[in-house]
């Protein structure tokens, strides 16, 4: 299993790729308040649409649950 990445580890990858955090954002369907929320260490991602924006940013080990169709 992958350790978990830092916040800093994830906004020198968008510097280091010239992809701002907005474009990131729309690619990986998450909201963009909510990943800047997490990367400033204002949420945790414990539950909801903030664990989902953790997992798929790679800051936190977890399982992203598909939606119900």
């Amino acid at each position: 299993m992958k350790a978990p990445r830092t916040a800093a580890d994830v906004k020198n990858d968008l510097q280091r790729r010239g992809v701002s955090l907005a474009a990131h954002c729309r690619r990986l369907k998450i909201d963009e308040q909510t990943a800047r929320d997490l990367l400033a260490g204002k949420a945790k991602g414990l539950r909801g649409k903030a664990h989902r924006a953790a997992v798929l940013l790679g800051l936190k080990v977890g399982v992203v649950e598909r939606a119900a169709r």
